[in-house]
Protein backbone atom coordinates (compact mmCIF):
# COMPACT_ATOMS: atom_id res chain seq x y z
CA UNK A 1 0.00 0.00 0.00
CA UNK A 2 2.66 2.61 0.93
CA UNK A 3 4.82 1.49 -2.48
CA UNK A 4 1.76 2.41 -4.47
CA UNK A 5 0.74 5.57 -2.27
CA UNK A 6 4.20 7.07 -1.72
CA UNK A 7 6.64 5.98 -4.45
CA UNK A 8 4.63 7.54 -6.89
CA UNK A 9 5.38 10.97 -5.12
CA UNK A 10 9.34 10.33 -5.64
CA UNK A 11 9.03 12.70 -8.79
CA UNK A 12 8.09 15.46 -6.06
CA UNK A 13 9.98 14.31 -2.92
CA UNK A 14 13.35 11.99 -4.04
CA UNK A 15 13.37 10.58 -0.54
CA UNK A 16 10.02 8.53 -1.20
CA UNK A 17 12.12 6.95 -3.84
CA UNK A 18 13.14 3.95 -0.87
CA UNK A 19 9.83 2.24 -1.43
CA UNK A 20 11.12 1.25 -4.41
CA UNK A 21 13.38 -1.12 -2.53
CA UNK A 22 13.07 -4.69 -1.66
CA UNK A 23 15.64 -4.19 0.89
CA UNK A 24 14.07 -1.03 2.53
CA UNK A 25 10.47 -2.58 2.58
CA UNK A 26 11.79 -5.37 4.36
CA UNK A 27 13.30 -3.72 6.88
CA UNK A 28 9.97 -1.51 7.58
CA UNK A 29 7.87 -4.64 7.57
CA UNK A 30 10.01 -6.48 10.14
CA UNK A 31 9.73 -3.68 12.67
CA UNK A 32 6.54 -3.27 11.43
CA UNK A 33 4.70 -6.45 12.39
CA UNK A 34 7.04 -6.48 15.27
CA UNK A 35 6.00 -3.72 17.05
CA UNK A 36 1.88 -4.28 15.93
CA UNK A 37 2.59 -7.19 18.03
CA UNK A 38 3.97 -5.45 21.23
CA UNK A 39 1.68 -3.08 21.35
CA UNK A 40 -1.41 -5.43 21.00
CA UNK A 41 0.03 -8.19 23.09
CA UNK A 42 -0.73 -6.50 26.19
CA UNK A 43 -4.60 -6.01 25.66
CA UNK A 44 -5.11 -9.15 23.14
CA UNK A 45 -4.04 -11.64 26.19
CA UNK A 46 -5.90 -9.59 28.63
CA UNK A 47 -9.45 -9.89 26.26
CA UNK A 48 -8.02 -13.87 25.84
CA UNK A 49 -8.57 -14.18 29.85
CA UNK A 50 -11.52 -12.44 29.64
CA UNK A 51 -12.94 -14.46 27.55
CA UNK A 52 -11.92 -17.82 29.04
CA UNK A 53 -9.82 -18.90 25.87
CA UNK A 54 -7.03 -20.83 27.88
CA UNK A 55 -4.71 -23.84 27.61
CA UNK A 56 -6.07 -27.56 27.30
CA UNK A 57 -3.05 -29.79 28.64
CA UNK A 58 -3.22 -33.54 27.39
CA UNK A 59 -3.90 -35.78 30.34
CA UNK A 60 -0.64 -37.78 29.22
CA UNK A 61 1.44 -34.96 28.78
CA UNK A 62 4.37 -34.07 30.66
CA UNK A 63 3.74 -33.30 34.61
CA UNK A 64 5.43 -30.45 34.77
CA UNK A 65 2.68 -28.68 31.82
CA UNK A 66 -0.39 -29.23 34.07
CA UNK A 67 0.87 -25.68 35.19
CA UNK A 68 0.04 -24.64 31.91
CA UNK A 69 -3.37 -25.14 32.24
CA UNK A 70 -5.71 -22.25 31.58
CA UNK A 71 -2.81 -19.52 29.90
CA UNK A 72 -4.49 -17.76 27.03
CA UNK A 73 -4.19 -19.43 23.75
CA UNK A 74 -4.97 -18.70 20.40
CA UNK A 75 -2.58 -16.02 20.52
CA UNK A 76 -1.70 -17.42 16.80
CA UNK A 77 -4.71 -14.60 15.71
CA UNK A 78 -2.40 -12.09 16.21
CA UNK A 79 0.56 -12.91 14.69
CA UNK A 80 -2.15 -13.59 11.61
CA UNK A 81 -3.42 -9.94 12.35
CA UNK A 82 0.60 -8.13 12.01
CA UNK A 83 1.30 -10.49 9.02
CA UNK A 84 -1.28 -9.53 6.85
CA UNK A 85 -1.79 -5.70 8.24
CA UNK A 86 1.94 -5.66 7.81
CA UNK A 87 1.90 -7.74 4.04
CA UNK A 88 -0.31 -5.35 2.61
CA UNK A 89 1.05 -2.21 4.09
CA UNK A 90 4.71 -2.71 2.37
CA UNK A 91 4.22 -5.11 -0.45
CA UNK A 92 3.47 -4.36 -4.09
CA UNK A 93 -0.33 -5.65 -4.06
CA UNK A 94 0.00 -5.97 -8.00
CA UNK A 95 1.72 -9.36 -6.92
CA UNK A 96 -0.06 -12.55 -7.29
CA UNK A 97 2.74 -14.66 -5.29
CA UNK A 98 2.31 -12.59 -2.49
CA UNK A 99 -1.42 -13.19 -2.59
CA UNK A 100 -1.22 -16.89 -2.58
CA UNK A 101 1.02 -16.87 -0.20
CA UNK A 102 -0.54 -14.51 2.17
CA UNK A 103 -4.17 -17.07 1.28
CA UNK A 104 -2.90 -19.91 2.15
CA UNK A 105 -1.60 -18.93 5.28
CA UNK A 106 -4.85 -17.26 6.87
CA UNK A 107 -6.79 -20.61 5.16
CA UNK A 108 -4.92 -22.27 7.47
CA UNK A 109 -4.91 -19.76 9.99
CA UNK A 110 -8.75 -20.54 10.04
CA UNK A 111 -8.62 -24.49 10.52
CA UNK A 112 -6.40 -24.13 13.29
CA UNK A 113 -8.37 -21.38 15.05
CA UNK A 114 -11.46 -23.89 14.45
CA UNK A 115 -9.73 -26.30 16.17
CA UNK A 116 -8.47 -24.32 18.72
CA UNK A 117 -12.33 -23.29 19.29
CA UNK A 118 -13.77 -26.89 19.02
CA UNK A 119 -10.67 -28.04 22.15
CA UNK A 120 -11.83 -24.52 24.56
CA UNK A 121 -15.32 -25.71 23.72
CA UNK A 122 -15.35 -29.47 24.89
CA UNK A 123 -12.65 -28.86 27.34
CA UNK A 124 -10.21 -31.61 26.22
CA UNK A 125 -7.43 -31.44 24.00
CA UNK A 126 -9.67 -33.38 21.09
CA UNK A 127 -10.55 -30.46 18.50
CA UNK A 128 -11.08 -31.57 14.90
CA UNK A 129 -10.42 -35.28 14.27
CA UNK A 130 -7.26 -35.67 12.60
CA UNK A 131 -9.14 -36.69 9.50
CA UNK A 132 -11.15 -33.70 9.15
CA UNK A 133 -8.41 -31.60 9.62
CA UNK A 134 -5.86 -33.17 7.46
CA UNK A 135 -8.85 -33.10 4.43
CA UNK A 136 -9.27 -29.30 4.98
CA UNK A 137 -5.37 -29.00 4.70
CA UNK A 138 -5.08 -30.95 1.95
CA UNK A 139 -7.74 -28.65 0.04
CA UNK A 140 -5.96 -25.53 1.28
CA UNK A 141 -2.87 -27.47 -0.41
CA UNK A 142 -4.42 -28.12 -3.69
CA UNK A 143 -5.65 -25.04 -4.48
CA UNK A 144 -2.52 -23.17 -3.39
CA UNK A 145 -0.95 -26.23 -6.37
CA UNK A 146 -3.24 -25.46 -8.93
CA UNK A 147 -2.72 -21.60 -8.24
CA UNK A 148 1.03 -22.07 -8.62
CA UNK A 149 0.93 -24.27 -11.36
CA UNK A 150 -1.65 -22.95 -13.59
CA UNK A 151 -1.21 -18.77 -12.79
CA UNK A 152 2.56 -18.57 -12.03
CA UNK A 153 3.83 -20.80 -15.04
CA UNK A 154 5.92 -23.15 -13.03
CA UNK A 155 7.38 -25.62 -15.41
CA UNK A 156 7.18 -28.34 -12.40
CA UNK A 157 11.11 -29.13 -12.11
CA UNK A 158 11.80 -29.40 -9.09
CA UNK A 159 15.71 -28.06 -8.48
CA UNK A 160 18.05 -29.72 -5.98
CA UNK A 161 20.55 -27.92 -3.84
CA UNK A 162 24.61 -28.52 -4.19
CA UNK A 163 23.54 -29.28 -7.74
CA UNK A 164 23.66 -26.67 -11.06
CA UNK A 165 22.20 -28.57 -13.58
CA UNK A 166 20.04 -31.45 -11.85
CA UNK A 167 16.78 -30.69 -11.87
CA UNK A 168 13.70 -33.35 -11.38
CA UNK A 169 10.89 -33.03 -13.77
CA UNK A 170 7.67 -33.82 -12.06
CA UNK A 171 5.04 -32.28 -14.58
CA UNK A 172 1.67 -32.01 -13.20
CA UNK A 173 2.80 -33.85 -10.47
CA UNK A 174 4.27 -31.39 -9.14
CA UNK A 175 1.05 -30.34 -7.84
CA UNK A 176 0.82 -33.20 -5.57
CA UNK A 177 4.11 -32.04 -4.40
CA UNK A 178 3.17 -29.00 -3.19
CA UNK A 179 0.29 -30.07 -1.22
CA UNK A 180 2.73 -32.75 0.44
CA UNK A 181 5.12 -30.01 1.19
CA UNK A 182 2.84 -27.17 2.60
CA UNK A 183 0.67 -29.69 4.74
CA UNK A 184 3.76 -31.61 6.04
CA UNK A 185 5.60 -27.88 6.91
CA UNK A 186 1.94 -26.92 9.04
CA UNK A 187 2.01 -30.25 10.78
CA UNK A 188 5.68 -30.33 11.56
CA UNK A 189 5.35 -27.05 13.06
CA UNK A 190 2.20 -27.95 14.60
CA UNK A 191 4.01 -31.08 16.62
CA UNK A 192 6.66 -28.95 17.41
CA UNK A 193 4.77 -26.18 19.54
CA UNK A 194 5.04 -28.10 22.85
CA UNK A 195 7.19 -25.77 24.91
CA UNK A 196 7.45 -21.98 25.71
CA UNK A 197 9.09 -20.22 22.31
CA UNK A 198 10.17 -23.39 21.24
CA UNK A 199 8.53 -22.39 17.90
CA UNK A 200 8.64 -18.89 17.95
CA UNK A 201 12.40 -18.98 17.66
CA UNK A 202 12.87 -21.36 14.71
CA UNK A 203 10.02 -19.75 12.72
CA UNK A 204 11.90 -16.36 12.73
CA UNK A 205 15.67 -18.27 11.97
CA UNK A 206 13.31 -20.02 9.16
CA UNK A 207 11.75 -16.96 7.66
CA UNK A 208 14.52 -14.97 7.87
CA UNK A 209 16.58 -17.29 5.64
CA UNK A 210 13.97 -17.75 3.12
CA UNK A 211 13.94 -13.60 3.14
CA UNK A 212 17.28 -14.10 1.67
CA UNK A 213 16.55 -16.72 -0.60
CA UNK A 214 13.72 -14.76 -1.80
CA UNK A 215 15.16 -11.94 -2.60
CA UNK A 216 17.78 -13.95 -4.36
CA UNK A 217 15.38 -15.98 -6.21
CA UNK A 218 13.77 -11.95 -8.11
CA UNK A 219 17.06 -10.66 -8.92
CA UNK A 220 18.27 -11.93 -12.17
CA UNK A 221 21.65 -11.05 -12.10
CA UNK A 222 22.01 -12.24 -8.02
CA UNK A 223 20.17 -15.29 -9.07
CA UNK A 224 22.34 -16.31 -12.26
CA UNK A 225 25.62 -15.32 -10.34
CA UNK A 226 24.60 -17.86 -7.40
CA UNK A 227 23.22 -20.23 -9.94
CA UNK A 228 19.73 -20.76 -8.26
CA UNK A 229 16.54 -19.99 -10.11
CA UNK A 230 15.49 -16.95 -10.64
CA UNK A 231 11.51 -16.53 -10.30
CA UNK A 232 10.07 -13.20 -11.02
CA UNK A 233 8.19 -11.32 -8.63
CA UNK A 234 9.69 -13.10 -5.92
CA UNK A 235 11.40 -10.32 -4.13
CA UNK A 236 7.87 -9.26 -2.98
CA UNK A 237 7.95 -12.76 -0.96
CA UNK A 238 11.05 -11.12 1.00
CA UNK A 239 9.18 -8.36 2.51
CA UNK A 240 5.90 -11.32 3.33
CA UNK A 241 8.89 -13.30 4.91
CA UNK A 242 10.02 -10.21 6.74
CA UNK A 243 6.55 -9.42 8.15
CA UNK A 244 6.36 -12.95 9.38
CA UNK A 245 9.78 -12.75 10.97
CA UNK A 246 9.04 -9.60 13.06
CA UNK A 247 5.62 -10.99 14.09
CA UNK A 248 7.19 -13.79 16.02
CA UNK A 249 9.91 -11.98 17.11
CA UNK A 250 7.17 -9.86 18.96
CA UNK A 251 5.16 -12.79 19.61
CA UNK A 252 8.23 -14.20 21.43
CA UNK A 253 8.37 -11.87 23.18
CA UNK A 254 5.48 -12.65 25.25
CA UNK A 255 5.39 -16.61 24.49
CA UNK A 256 8.84 -16.97 26.07
CA UNK A 257 9.34 -18.93 29.37
CA UNK A 258 6.78 -18.44 31.28
CA UNK A 259 4.39 -18.01 28.37
CA UNK A 260 1.81 -15.56 28.93
CA UNK A 261 0.12 -16.62 25.38
CA UNK A 262 0.55 -19.69 23.13
CA UNK A 263 -0.15 -19.41 19.49
CA UNK A 264 -2.52 -22.74 19.54
CA UNK A 265 -3.17 -24.86 16.25
CA UNK A 266 -4.06 -20.80 14.99
CA UNK A 267 -0.71 -20.03 14.84
CA UNK A 268 1.23 -22.93 14.70
CA UNK A 269 -0.60 -24.83 11.39
CA UNK A 270 -0.94 -21.34 9.91
CA UNK A 271 3.09 -20.36 10.11
CA UNK A 272 4.21 -23.85 9.11
CA UNK A 273 1.81 -23.50 5.99
CA UNK A 274 3.42 -20.07 5.42
CA UNK A 275 6.84 -21.49 5.55
CA UNK A 276 5.90 -24.30 3.04
CA UNK A 277 3.97 -22.15 0.46
CA UNK A 278 6.92 -19.52 0.49
CA UNK A 279 9.74 -22.84 -0.18
CA UNK A 280 7.34 -23.48 -2.93
CA UNK A 281 7.15 -20.33 -4.70
CA UNK A 282 10.67 -19.37 -4.66
CA UNK A 283 11.48 -22.95 -6.18
CA UNK A 284 13.80 -24.11 -3.09
CA UNK A 285 11.62 -26.49 -1.52
CA UNK A 286 13.87 -29.01 -0.64
CA UNK A 287 15.84 -26.84 1.28
CA UNK A 288 12.84 -26.79 3.76
CA UNK A 289 14.46 -29.76 5.18
CA UNK A 290 17.26 -28.49 6.39
CA UNK A 291 16.43 -24.84 7.64
CA UNK A 292 13.31 -26.11 8.98
CA UNK A 293 15.39 -29.31 10.53
CA UNK A 294 14.06 -28.78 13.88
CA UNK A 295 9.93 -29.14 12.79
CA UNK A 296 11.54 -32.47 10.63
CA UNK A 297 12.94 -34.04 13.41
CA UNK A 298 9.88 -33.34 15.74
CA UNK A 299 7.60 -34.71 12.93
CA UNK A 300 9.70 -37.64 12.19
CA UNK A 301 10.24 -37.93 15.56
CA UNK A 302 6.17 -39.01 16.53
CA UNK A 303 6.08 -40.99 12.96
CA UNK A 304 9.26 -43.54 14.02
CA UNK A 305 7.40 -43.46 17.67
CA UNK A 306 3.88 -44.21 16.69
CA UNK A 307 5.24 -46.75 13.93
CA UNK A 308 7.60 -48.59 16.33
CA UNK A 309 4.86 -48.68 18.73
CA UNK A 310 2.46 -50.74 16.67
CA UNK A 311 5.45 -53.02 14.69
CA UNK A 312 6.93 -53.88 18.16
CA UNK A 313 3.85 -54.55 20.41
CA UNK A 314 4.07 -51.56 22.50
CA UNK A 315 7.90 -50.70 22.84
CA UNK A 316 9.31 -47.17 22.32
CA UNK A 317 12.03 -45.16 21.18
CA UNK A 318 12.29 -42.23 22.64
CA UNK A 319 10.83 -41.56 26.18
CA UNK A 320 7.99 -39.20 24.65
CA UNK A 321 7.30 -38.24 21.68
CA UNK A 322 7.35 -35.32 19.93
CA UNK A 323 11.29 -34.95 20.37
CA UNK A 324 11.50 -32.04 22.68
CA UNK A 325 8.88 -34.26 25.21
CA UNK A 326 12.32 -36.84 24.83
CA UNK A 327 14.34 -33.97 26.94
CA UNK A 328 12.05 -33.06 29.21
CA UNK A 329 11.76 -36.76 30.59
CA UNK A 330 15.30 -37.18 30.95
CA UNK A 331 15.05 -34.22 33.32
CA UNK A 332 16.34 -30.91 31.05
CA UNK A 333 14.53 -28.01 31.96
CA UNK A 334 11.83 -26.77 29.63
CA UNK A 335 14.45 -23.14 28.87
CA UNK A 336 17.39 -25.38 28.44
CA UNK A 337 15.31 -27.66 25.68
CA UNK A 338 13.80 -24.52 23.97
CA UNK A 339 17.14 -22.52 23.59
CA UNK A 340 19.22 -25.22 23.06
CA UNK A 341 16.63 -26.12 19.83
CA UNK A 342 17.03 -22.60 19.10
CA UNK A 343 20.96 -22.75 18.04
CA UNK A 344 20.44 -25.91 15.97
CA UNK A 345 17.95 -24.15 14.51
CA UNK A 346 20.45 -21.55 13.95
CA UNK A 347 23.50 -23.71 12.78
CA UNK A 348 20.71 -25.24 10.21
CA UNK A 349 20.12 -21.84 9.09
CA UNK A 350 23.71 -20.47 8.32
CA UNK A 351 24.16 -24.15 6.38
CA UNK A 352 21.08 -23.57 4.32
CA UNK A 353 22.70 -20.03 3.09
CA UNK A 354 26.18 -21.67 2.63
CA UNK A 355 24.41 -23.88 0.05
CA UNK A 356 24.27 -21.03 -1.74
CA UNK A 357 28.32 -21.33 -2.87
CA UNK A 358 27.86 -25.27 -2.49
CA UNK A 359 27.01 -25.75 -6.19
Amino acid sequence: MLYHFLYPLHTLFGGFNVFRYITFRCVGAIVTAFLIVLLLGPKFIEYLKRANIGQVIRADGPESHFSKKGVPTMGGALILLALTLTTLLWVNLSNRQVWIVLLVTLWFGLIGSYDDYRKIKKNNSKGLSARGKLLLQILGGLLAGLAVYYTQGFSGNLFLPFFKHITITLGAGYILFIILVIVGASNAVNLTDGLDGLVSGPVVITSAVYLVFSYLAGHATLSAYLQIPFVTGAGEIAIFCGALAGASLGFLWFNAFPAQVFMGDTGALSLGAALGCVAVMVKQEILLVLVGGIFVMEALSVILQVGYFKASGGKRIFLMAPFHHHFEKKGWTEPKVVVRFWIVSIILGLSALATLKLR
